[in-house]
């Protein structure tokens, strides 16, 4: 099962990027902390399992497949009673 981690950033991270807001900075320094920042994000992510990216996928999969039946029941509905409202063009 995966890791469950808090989404906060890390206090090194949040302090370096006050201390620099309190500055004015060049775009070369911004990217740079843009780019540590990003990279301490992607540190936090956590990737699933394999049952868990099968179960996943599979749930993912029965939602797509219930929508398409409401909107296909939906649709049929409204086109029925289109043509029973309005006829069939004759």
């Amino acid at each position: 099962m995966a890791r469950e981690i808090v989404d906060e950033p890390s206090e090194d991270v949040v302090a370096k990027a006050k201390h620099d807001s309190a500055k004015q900075r060049n775009p070369f320094s911004r990217i740079a902390l843009f780019m540590r920042q990003v990279v301490a994000e992607v540190k936090k992510v956590v990737t699933p399992t394999r049952k868990e990216l099968i179960n996943y996928t599979f749930v993912v999969l029965a939602f797509v497949v219930i929508m398409m039946l409401i909107v296909l029941g939906l649709d049929s509905f409204f086109g029925f009673g289109a043509m029973w409202i309005f006829g069939n063009g004759v």
